[in-house]
């Protein structure tokens, strides 16, 4: 592959894109502007610090599988000087960002020492200067005062700035190559391609249509603008082996296959779905068998997102898909909660065309299904995060679907009222990833205070244990009982930090359902890997 000009070529399959802000994995908290100024400065400026301080803790903690997922950079002590650069260079170029941070916090404070439940009409002359214009004052129903962002107009400022976007291009050979996304910072690698790429670039569709459609080598390496020093890596990325073809399915019912954590594709002769798009990589031997993107349609009709976590909404995924994908349906958000962006917003910015908010109870109706949006509990440590569904499939031959993703069946009244609208299901997918971490460990960077840890504790990032699962099951009387969304795929070590033992409860809850769901007579089965099914 010396010479690669004037033909065409595949991109490999296991080529690998990571979107990056500021030389950190993108996830859709780093894209809105006011979640990307907090995470910034209360995550990526602090774990960088503390590694300038004492790197050699960092090297030893990341080698203790008890510290997995914790705040370490996934670097030996010998790249102190390229983190110091990039915490000085972040805090120089985000300025702005950390300005925001402050602002955000003084007029919280000023909110919370100085309103007594009168007219809050007089407060905005005490708005920070650069908040005025982006907030609105209101009271809640108990005369608690807040504010809520209009964050539209933050997204057209100079708070959004495209220049903090970058992408990675590399091949991986093995599922555990790369360190956890929340702590580790993507510093240059000999094995690394970096380009300042903003995602909504349509070069990256190009690019990344070429796993399936051969394209031009030298016209893609000149859109990309490859540099000379990276010219023989480039090349590595490429192949003349043509992928299998993907086999539509042309059955008369539905076709679902799970592509690994909550990902899962639901195919009819007319219609497409992928719910929550996390797929791993082919091209490399593995113990474990998966579908990888080679296993999609050229076409996605829908792309069903069930909540703003960095596992369900994984943009290195979504961005590879783009080009396939015709609609993208999201969870309408509460329209201003700091700790509920917009969906909808981010997903137009950072280039998708079409993008429909759903609500719950809300259906969209297509060729052979119906797709209606149904509440989601818990799993958000009880902060007010609205952009979440539960997503219920009503086929044209009478099969029912249902993708519970994480949520926590808390309340199992509130299903019990849902079931009385939308009948008994076919097929539950049921999430039970039920041990989940505290708050602080996702939304810790958006808390003005820290929380006494007992309390932090005690508000989890938890899906359905044994009972609330059960009560999923004795309300919507499923045939068939599919346990999925546990993070135990190996090729999502990297942005989950799971590893499970025998004992982990997650195991322990599911193989109590499990156990009781066959000793009723359902069909029952917690997922990994690969698994198709068919219904007709």
């Amino acid at each position: 592959m010396e010479n690669l000009q004037n033909d065409m070529y595949y991109l490999k399959l296991n080529v690998v894109i990571e979107p990056l802000v500021d030389l950190w994995y993108a996830w859709s908290h780093l894209i809105s502007p006011v979640t990307a100024a907090m995470n910034i400065k209360h995550r990526h400026l602090r774990i960088m610090s503390s590694y300038i301080k004492n790197a050699k803790t960092h090297s030893l903690a990341v080698k203790n599988p008890k510290m997995l997922g914790g705040p370490f950079i996934d670097y030996q002590t010998e790249r102190v000087n390229e983190v110091s650069r990039l915490h000085d260079e972040t805090i120089e170029k985000r300025a702005h960002l950390l300005e925001l941070d402050n602002a955000l916090r003084e007029l919280n404070e000023i909110l919370q020492s100085e309103v007594q439940g009168f007219s809050l009409n007089s407060m905005y002359e005490k708005i920070p200067e650069i908040l005025k214009g982006y907030v609105e004052l209101y009271y809640d129903l108990n005369n608690n005062v807040n504010y809520r962002l209009i964050e539209p107009l933050l997204y057209a400022s100079k708070y959004y700035d495209e220049s903090a976007q970058s992408i990675s291009l590399q091949l991986i050979d093995s599922d555990d190559s790369r360190s956890f996304v929340l702590s580790t910072p993507r510093l240059p690698d000999e094995n690394v391609i970096h380009l300042d790429i903003p995602f909504k670039s349509e070069v990256i569709d190009e690019l990344f249509t070429m796993k399936k459609i051969p394209g031009d080598y030298n016209r893609i390496k000149e859109l990309l603008n490859i540099p000379a020093e990276k010219e023989e890596l480039f090349k590595t990325f490429f192949t003349k082996e043509k992928p299998a073809e993907f086999r539509k399915y042309d059955g008369p019912g539905v076709r679902t296959r799970y592509f690994g954590h909550a990902c899962v594709l639901v195919e009819t002769k007319k219609v497409s779905i992928v719910v929550d798009p996390v797929i791993s990589y082919d091209g490399y031997e593995t113990d474990v068998n998966r579908y990888t993107i080679n296993d999609l349609p050229e076409e996605i009709d829908y792309v069903l997102i069930t909540h703003n976590h960095q596992d369900h909404i994984l943009l290195e995924t979504l961005l590879q898909l783009r080009h396939r994908i015709k609609t993208i349906i999201v969870p309408s958000s509460s329209k201003g909660n700091l700790q509920d962006p917009d969906l909808k917003l981010m997903f137009k910015k950072i280039g998708f065309k079409q993008v429909i908010e759903l609500n719950e109870l809300e259906s969209i109706e297509m060729e052979n299904c119906v797709i209606t949006g149904l509440p989601f509990l818990g799993e958000h440590a009880d902060l007010d995060v609205r952009s979440k569904l539960c997503y219920h499939f009503s086929l044209h031959n009478g099969i029912r679907l249902l993708f519970a993703a994480d949520s926590c069946n808390i309340e199992p009244k509130i299903y019990e009222k849902v079931k009385g609208i939308v009948g008994e299901v076919d097929v539950l997918f049921l999430g039970m990833e039920c041990e989940g971490a505290p708050l602080s460990w996702l939304y810790g960077p958006l808390m003005y205070k820290k929380l006494e840890r007992d309390k932090d504790l005690s508000r989890r990032l938890a899906g359905s244990d044994y009972n609330q699962g059960i009560a999923f099951i004795d309300i919507f009387n499923p045939k068939d009982v599919f346990v999925y969304a546990m993070g135990m795929e190996p090729w999502l070590v990297f942005i989950s930090s799971i590893k499970y033992t025998d004992e982990s409860k997650a195991i322990v809850e599911s193989n109590k359902l499990l156990e009781e769901c066959i000793s009723r007579g359902i069909e029952a089965e917690r997922l990994f890997g690969e698994k198709t099914i068919e219904y007709v």
